[in-house]
Formats: C-alpha cells, structure tokens, sequence
C-alpha cells in the first residue's frame, strides 16, 4: 500500500519527500508525476512506507501540516482505476458492445 501526498509545491523533489517522511519509519519508494508537456511535478506524489503502522504514523503527523508553503494533505492511495478512451469500464461499456 502507498500514501498519496496532495497540495505538494510545483517545487517538490522526491529526496525532500523521502527526507520528511523517513522521520516516520523506512521509505520505500517516492513518486513525483510530472507534466507530459512541461516535466514539471503535478502537485502530488506517492509515498510507500515499510509498514502499515509506518503509514499510518505519517499520516496522522503530517496530514494538514504546512510544508513549503502549503499544507499537506495525506492519505491512504486508493488503487488505479482502469481508463479507456469511452471512460469508465471497457466490459460495462454498453456502447462498444452493441456495435
């Protein structure tokens, strides 16, 4: 399971997040997305701690404090949705089944 960290700085970097958040337990991993266009982070990030107990800790520590001029807001990621260029779920598509 990963965290999802919003309302991050245009100029966050994934070596500041994994600084903040190794102060609640092991990092394993930190996504910045960034612009297609630009290459420019988004705004938000992932966040995978070692445990649940990890997690939790930074969430509850970090969820609403101010970093870099904004306050955090962090939570547990909820699993990637399946997109299609119809929107929604390619098999309850009625469209495309019809035709």
């Amino acid at each position: 399971m990963s965290l999802y960290v919003g309302n991050l700085s245009y100029e966050v970097t994934e070596e500041g997040l994994n600084s903040v958040f190794a102060e609640y337990g092991s990092v394993k991993r930190v996504q910045v997305p960034t612009d297609r266009e630009t290459g420019k982070p988004r705004g938000f990030a992932f966040v995978e701690m070692g445990t649940e107990a990890e997690e939790s800790a930074a969430i509850e520590a970090l969820d609403g404090a101010e970093w870099m001029g904004r306050d955090l807001k962090v939570n547990k990621a909820k699993p990637k949705e399946n997109r299609s260029s119809f929107g929604g779920n390619q098999s309850n598509n009625s469209f495309r089944n019809r035709y």
